[in-house]
């Protein structure tokens, strides 16, 4: 049976209240929600993040924030305006991207890389102070879009609060996917689960079973200690029935 526990990634459903989303991850049996910072819970909103942790704590789901920082574009104060919204929204968790958004990682240089290492090491001291910790989003077009470079990444930041997300390239072979784990394994923290192809197409998580099945059987154990969860990430359609529908999939592939 995996240790990883069923979620959802709020961002699937942007168009969704909090109010909607927790009684849709209730219906599909989920025990986690992580929040977007770009839909859900803005940044620097402490109003609604205590509105949407009262929602979350009343449907008993933990919470974590999905927040859009990306250092060093963003620095340490906009970090701490991120990091007062999660302590808000009772969060244990923070989502960051690795590099400014939508730049490769070959295009820094060394001093680039450096300034990104120093960033995130000094966002993670601050959140540790308050008892969060920092994830690293794992997504092409940042400097965790393959596994040399994330690793290169988490080594050079050398911080125990600071722990990598995994997920999928679309289309990615299982065969790579498994080559992947097993080099950044130790550091991960969370997963995103979904079912695309190279061409971002999405489709049922039923029609890609035996592929999670594999790789949450593959997940080498971690240096996290706490809770894990595999969020689900955008469903065909964006259609809430097919949440459900991926949910008791993934409960199955859990289980397993």
């Amino acid at each position: 049976m995996s240790s990883f526990e069923p979620a959802l990634c709020s961002v699937t459903f942007r168009k969704l209240t909090p109010e909607k989303i927790v009684e849709l991850s209730l219906d599909a049996g989920l025990a986690a929600i992580e929040w977007a910072g770009d839909a859900h819970v803005p940044l620097g909103d402490t109003m609604i993040a205590t509105h949407v942790a009262r929602l979350s704590r009343k449907a008993g789901f933990a919470t974590s924030y999905g927040s859009y920082v990306a250092p060093p574009t963003a620095d340490l104060a906009v970090f701490r305006r991120a990091l007062e919204t999660a302590i808000a929204l009772d969060a244990s968790n923070i989502r960051i991207w690795p590099g400014t958004r939508e730049r490769a990682s070959s295009d820094y240089n060394a001093d680039e890389r450096r300034s990104t290492v120093d960033a995130i090491r000094d966002m993670a001291t601050e959140a540790a102070r308050s008892g969060l910790t920092v994830a690293l989003e794992y997504h092409p077009l940042s400097l965790t879009e393959n596994t040399d470079s994330a690793r290169r990444l988490i080594d050079a930041i050398a911080h125990s609060n600071v722990y990598l997300y995994w997920q999928p390239r679309p289309g990615l072979a299982l065969d790579d996917a498994l080559a992947e784990i097993a080099e950044i394994g130790a550091h991960v923290s969370h997963v995103h689960v979904f079912a695309w192809n190279s061409t971002r197409n999405r489709f049922s998580l039923k029609t890609a079973s035996a592929y999670w099945r594999t790789v949450f059987s593959a997940m080498p154990a971690s240096r996290w200690t706490g809770r894990r969860f595999a969020m689900l990430e955008f469903v065909v359609d964006d259609d809430p029935l097919a949440l459900l529908d991926d949910a008791a999939t993934l409960r199955q592939i859990l289980k397993a």
